[in-house]
């Protein structure tokens, strides 16, 4: 798909929402480190906000509490969800063997 033609009013309407897109999944990962939201609230937001939605999995699950990139990863694996899927994406199964999974990690 080429790039469109983009006018500097065009232009910079795009880098400004690209910036506040950047700045809102900041403080919603920010948010989710520091307990201000749970993982089941985000993922229900995915559905309805597109920010939240547009949100890859790994970058959700690397700022939990006690998950770097490679616990996200291999959860990823685990449950069978592409490195690349967004939040959005993720099927009624998929969300729910997360959070399930994420619950049991931290139980025991």
């Amino acid at each position: 798909m080429p790039v469109p033609d983009l006018d500097d009013d065009d232009r910079r309407r795009a880098l400004d929402k690209a910036a506040a897109a950047r700045r809102a999944r900041a403080e919603l990962k920010a948010d989710l480190r520091t307990g201000k939201v749970t993982l089941a609230e985000v993922l229900a937001r995915a559905d309805h906000d597109d920010v939240v939605g547009r949100t890859k999995v790994a970058a959700l699950l690397e700022a939990l509490p006690n998950v770097g990139k490679v616990r996200a990863q291999r959860l990823m694996e685990r449950l069978e969800i592409s490195p690349t899927r967004r939040l959005r994406g993720l099927g009624a199964n998929q969300r729910q063997r997360l959070l399930q999974t994420l619950a049991d990690d931290r139980a025991g």
